[in-house]
């Protein structure tokens, strides 16, 4: 399970590479954190639940950022 976090860290890295090349720079910073979470988490040998725990956490505070951003901020069209 650790090495799934590290592999998420790469993918996260390769897109706040391509971000950083867009000229994304708050997308790219954004994505770059997310790396140093998942390279950090990967190597702190926790348990499977526990890495299972940090992963649905993650996912709760992604899914509810991204969508309090593309309601609120991004507006709904009429």
């Amino acid at each position: 399970m650790a090495r799934m976090f590290r592999v998420l860290g790469f993918f996260t890295l390769v897109i706040g590479l391509m971000a950083f090349a867009g000229d994304l720079i708050e997308m790219a910073l954004l994505f770059f954190l997310q790396t140093a979470f998942f390279v950090v988490f990967g190597y702190l040998k926790f348990t499977e639940r526990t890495y299972i725990l940090l992963f649905w956490g993650y996912m709760i505070v992604a899914f509810t950022g991204f969508s309090y951003w593309t309601i609120f901020q991004m507006g709904m069209p009429l």
